[in-house]
């Protein structure tokens, strides 16, 4: 199957597309009707199949005779700690953990939060929900009170499972302090507190509410998967929200698991048996999708890790572990590979090690520069992809597919669109734009399986979020163009770009200029207010370790990079050399917060917010910076 048949057909067909893909699930039921079409803009696919998500991810592949073959390994190099499942052991433990939520009273539907870090139980935790029909949250681990407690209050948890604490390379973070601050915030309260106590900590629990997971696990009966009809949800995702209340993005079983598989198989290229290795968090999206549901369910190998790219101990970290079990695949975010790059910038750590497993990486969640995209793949000898999706979407919107034949890959952009996905380009008044025509990029209608079609509680916020600027289309929040071969290129988010004196340009362009320069680790471009221009871009520069070039003679190199490329109607000009970023857990790059800072306008540090003392520093680096007003 070429990439070219398999795209126009998804577009000109969508039903007897996905109705041939959800045919290569194991359903309980197999659905009659593949798409039903709802007066508001969304949809529901196989609305009358029946599955179950944890069956599909264990259950079945024991049935596929995979029980012997490991399903999950566990390195934590923060711990020391190395660990194996075959999918047995983790169907076993999965069907125990689940055993336990039902005698505390989990039933179908009912909210279940975790808020955990990234050990084996997390997975487990998330498995086992599915398998009876919970609704799970994962909540990032060591998030604020505050921000634990909204979302209590709005996913309304039967249960809340936590650890005694999440290790940093650096520190030790309890969980169940922040846990009880949250509940005296929350008006709702869960039943029980499911503490997992690890070994460097011992939590104090709350008799009659908080509970041992191992001790609770002892007397606990497995119990089997239950039948769920598609649109059932299986979790809800928080996303930040412009009105302060976070959005619960909500995943429907069927959909997910359709949509899953096909990512797994022909967008990321992956067999059952292969070695996987999703880089993030099972409180992002990416860890749902790539580290738990996504690999499982097609029969894989997946890496749970417990670390960071340099640190732990140092910037060879990922490449021992792609090393050690023979990884071959893995995804990261471009940020994690721009942190390698800036301690270990000629590549010698990752030459100590033995790459030959390794087919391919992937890389999103941030724009990739071209820079960081050729450094990657000088280094490492191996094709770098980069893609690009969204929470809401679950899954890649535009990919090299390399489980498709005549797929093909395009350095700048972050490639054609997935099939399934109907990608285009608008202007302000919703009309659609020519090859190269910079606008809003929005996908028309319908969405393919494992899109969200609903914000969790409050379906009309859902509508005016994402399908009331263009009827007929959803609304990513993402400008960029697509070339004349249908590339698509993401030059970030609509606001990202900036009014020089009537011109409108964008910051994304930029920031890849000036992060081609040899002496930069990473850069964020921003618009700043001007008196006479209205905006002007300014350039925060992070050097490569052992640079010392000053930033009077950067700034004059890198204006002259882009008068070249853009022009010197660009006005850029302005360039402050920073020790680091403001970032996201994730990885993203705080730009609307830099934009605050460099106005003097007030702002909230946000909850995911990596570490708040680098907002200090990015103030006094811009102290001097002319304000508004």
């Amino acid at each position: 199957m070429t990439y070219e048949h398999s795209y126009a057909h998804s577009i000109s067909e969508p039903v007897s597309f996905w109705q041939a893909q959800a045919e290569q699930l194991a359903w309980q039921r197999k659905p009659t009707v593949t798409l039903q079409q709802n007066a508001d803009g969304t949809h529901r696919w196989f609305a009358d199949g029946r599955l179950n998500s944890c069956y599909l991810a264990l259950d079945h592949q024991i049935e596929q005779g995979r029980g012997e073959q490991l399903a999950l390994i566990y390195d934590s190099p923060v711990t020391g700690v190395q660990q194996t499942f075959t999918y047995h052991q983790l169907r076993d433990e999965v069907a125990r953990l689940a055993g336990l939520l039902r005698s505390l009273g989990v039933r179908k539907g009912d909210g279940v939060i975790i808020y955990m870090p990234m050990v084996p139980q997390a997975a487990m935790a998330m498995l086992a929900c599915a398998r009876i029909g919970a609704v799970h949250s994962v909540v990032f681990g060591g998030f604020a009170a505050n921000e634990l407690a909204l979302r209590i209050e709005d996913a309304r948890p039967t249960l809340l499972l936590t650890a005694s604490c999440g290790l940093e390379f650096d520190r030790v973070i309890e969980y169940k302090p922040l846990v009880d601050r949250a509940l005296q915030l929350a008006r709702h309260q869960p039943r029980h507190v499911l503490v997992l106590q690890r070994p460097l900590v011992s939590a104090e629990l709350q008799p009659g509410r908080d509970l041992d997971w191992q001790q609770a696990l002892l007397g606990a009966a497995p119990v089997a998967p239950v039948e769920l009809d598609a649109g059932d949800p299986l979790y809800i995702m928080y996303t930040s929200g412009t009105t302060g209340k976070p959005k619960g993005i909500v995943r429907e079983n069927g959909g997910n698991a359709v949509a899953l598989c096909y990512a797994m198989r022909h967008v990321y290229g992956m067999r059952a048996g292969d070695v996987w290795w999703g880089i993030s968090d099972v409180g992002w999206v990416v860890g749902h999708s790539l580290i738990v549901y996504g690999p499982l369910m097609n029969g894989c190998t997946t890496v749970f890790y417990e670390g960071k790219p340099i640190r732990t101990p140092d910037a060879s970290a990922y490449w021992r572990v792609v090393e050690q079990y023979q990884v071959n695949g893995l995804f990261c975010a471009p940020t994690a590979m721009r942190a390698i790059r800036k301690e270990d910038p000629e590549g010698a750590l990752i030459r100590r090690h033995n790459l030959d497993s390794l087919r391919q990486l992937f890389l999103a969640g941030e724009k990739l520069d071209s820079s960081t995209h050729e450094w990657l793949e000088r280094v490492t000898g191996k094709p770098v992809h980069d893609h690009w999706w969204q929470t809401e979407t679950g899954w890649p919107v535009t990919a090299p597919c390399v489980g498709l034949e005549g797929s093909a890959a395009r350095p700048g952009s972050s490639n054609r669109a997935v099939p399934g996905y109907n990608v285009q380009v608008l202007d302000d008044e919703g009309k659609p734009l020519g090859p190269n025509q910079q606008g809003a990029i929005v996908i028309a209608l319908p969405l393919p399986p494992g899109c969200s079609q609903t914000l969790w509680g409050d379906h009309q916020r859902y509508l005016q979020a994402y399908l009331q600027s263009y009827p007929g289309y959803y609304h990513t929040g993402d400008g960029g163009y697509l070339d004349e071969d249908g590339f698509v290129y993401i030059m970030g988010r609509t606001d990202d770009v900036i009014n020089v004196s009537g011109h409108r340009l964008s910051t994304g362009e930029m920031e890849d200029l000036v992060a081609r320069h040899p002496a930069v680790a990473e850069c964020a471009v921003i618009g700043v207010h001007d008196e006479i221009k209205g905006q002007v871009p300014l350039a925060l520069v992070v050097l490569k370790d052992g640079q010392g070039i000053g930033e009077a003679q950067l700034q004059g190199e890198l204006v002259a990079d882009v008068r070249e490329q853009i022009g010197a109607l660009a006005c850029f000009n302005r360039v402050r050399l920073v020790k680091r970023l403001p970032k996201t857990r994730s990885g993203k790059i705080l730009r609307a917060v830099l934009r605050k800072i460099a106005d003097g306008q007030d702002y909230t540090a946000p909850s995911t917010l990596d570490d708040p003392a680098v907002l200090g520093e990015i103030e006094g680096v811009l102290a001097d910076l002319p304000r508004a007003g």
